[in-house]
């Protein structure tokens, strides 16, 4: 791997694929270790269960990494809940999701990453809106493979996230700086995506 490769993680969601085509992209974009970041590693399609896809995915030279207990978005820790709903800020601060986060820096230097969860569209996901927000600072390029295989730069990911939710300078706060709207971007998808304790049963 050179610098650049180090410095590099991609996402996925496994969405309804079928197990080969979900590998296929897994492959095109030479990924070498998948994090799954679901808080339980189960599907309605099980070919995505995290014992079965860990065989499937060792046996085509991918390193499968359970991180759904550092870095799920539905919590055990009953701190991270505000009237039933997990708030992202509130999880961040978690040891154990700096851990998950560190996990992630210290596996890209050995692997091209793909940090997995089950949405396929990123800004339905945490993957994006909790994980990909805490890895910015630690300067490293994110790319969303997307259903069709193509990748999206996070950049772009955020922009379409703040026009999806309309934020953007108004008259009276042109000064706004892009980088405090792009967070307000955050905390508001935030709290429409978090894990609710009456969505129980709904996969994560």
């Amino acid at each position: 791997m050179d610098e650049r490769d180090r410095r590099r993680i991609f996402t996925i969601g496994h969405s309804v694929h079928e197990l080969d085509a979900f590998i296929g992209l897994l492959e095109r974009h030479r990924i070498t270790a998948v994090a799954d970041v679901r808080s339980r590693p189960f599907s309605r399609l099980q070919q995505f269960n995290g014992d079965l896809l860990a065989t499937v995915l060792r046996a085509r030279g991918i390193k499968y990494v359970p991180l759904g207990r550092e870095l799920g978005a539905r919590r055990d820790e009953a701190e991270c809940y505000v009237d039933g709903r997990a708030v992202y800020e509130l999880v961040a601060r978690l040891p154990l999701f700096q851990e998950g986060i560190n996990r992630l820096i210290r596996g890209a230097a050995d692997h091209r990453i793909a940090i997995m969860c089950a949405e396929k569209e990123p800004l339905d996901c945490h993957r994006t809106v909790l994980i990909c927000r805490h890895l910015r600072p630690h300067d490293f390029q994110v790319l969303h493979i997307l259903e069709n295989g193509e990748l999206e730069d996070h950049g772009t990911t955020e922009k379409r996230m703040m026009e999806m939710l309309g934020i953007a300078p108004d008259l009276f706060h042109m000064e706004a700086a892009e980088a405090d709207l792009i967070e307000q971007a955050y905390e508001v998808r935030g709290r429409q995506i978090a894990y609710t304790t009456a969505s129980e049963g709904i996969p994560a």
